[in-house]
């Protein structure tokens, strides 16, 4: 990783790096009772860990983010990090001070194991396969990251939207690992309404032919146009009323 010591400059250019995770012989539980052979992570890092390992910062991603939150992956311009803004010397998380941590999700197939990654019983995608997951999960595979990486506590856990219902998972269940929990944007559990936004899209992403039951790894091409929809759906509800206003006000139209 590439430092940098001026906020304009940011953590400078980084890499992904993978951590295949050691697990017992009956694989990483679910809690859905099901279990994974294999586990494989995705994340990076930006600043100097202490001697201590007591300087940690581990960032939670919101639903469609990756483990690529600062720096760039060797263009400035077109590889920024999703949350580039807020990592980095004299930034918000400042990695002068922090080591601070980005893992992809359970199932978000951006290099960590998820539906896209290979079943080891079948040699093909899980796909449809995959088992259910939760939010208690994903905290439980980031956990073992940590492990293996020698960290046994965190300075702080952060995260918006998805990401902050992690952080609340990892407060109410791991508060012996957790010093300081940051929650922006979220909440403990969704209401009614969006739940019913969340049929919406999953139906407009089924609908798609080439969803294919949810086993289109093999073929090629996948439900993009369903995708597509189901994202636009989605964001409606990301919005505040004058951010609406300033997409969809009727002076715009």
């Amino acid at each position: 990783m590439t430092g940098a010591n001026s906020i304009g400059e940011g953590v400078g250019r980084v890499e992904t790096r993978f951590a295949d995770i050691s697990l017992p012989s009956e694989g990483f539980r679910l809690e859905c009772g099901r279990s994974l052979r294999q586990l494989r992570i995705a994340y990076e890092t930006y600043g100097r860990l202490s001697p201590q390992k007591d300087n940690v910062v581990f960032v939670c991603h919101a639903l469609s983010g990756d483990a690529h939150a600062a720096g760039h992956h060797g263009d400035p311009e077109r590889t920024r990090g999703w949350w580039d803004a807020m990592i980095g010397p004299g930034r918000g998380i400042d990695t002068d001070h922090y080591h601070v941590i980005c893992a992809n999700i359970l199932g978000g197939c951006k290099g960590t194991t998820g539906p896209s990654s290979i079943n080891s019983d079948t040699g093909r995608p899980y796909g449809s396969s995959f088992p259910p997951i939760t939010v208690w999960d994903i905290g439980e595979a980031h956990r073992l990251l940590l492990s293996h990486l020698g960290i046994n506590r965190l300075a702080a856990v952060i995260g918006g939207s998805f990401g902050g219902m992690q952080v609340l998972e990892w407060a109410i269940r791991r508060p012996d690992m957790v010093s300081r929990a940051v929650c922006i944007a979220s909440a403990p559990r969704l209401s009614a309404q969006a739940l019913a936004f969340d049929v919406v899209g999953r139906d407009a992403i089924t609908s798609d032919p080439e969803w294919r039951g949810g086993d289109y790894y093999d073929a090629g091409r996948g439900p993009v146009l369903g995708l597509a929809l189901a994202r636009k759906i989605g964001h409606i509800t990301y919005l505040s009323q004058e951010m609406m206003e300033r997409k969809f006000g009727r002076e715009r139209m």
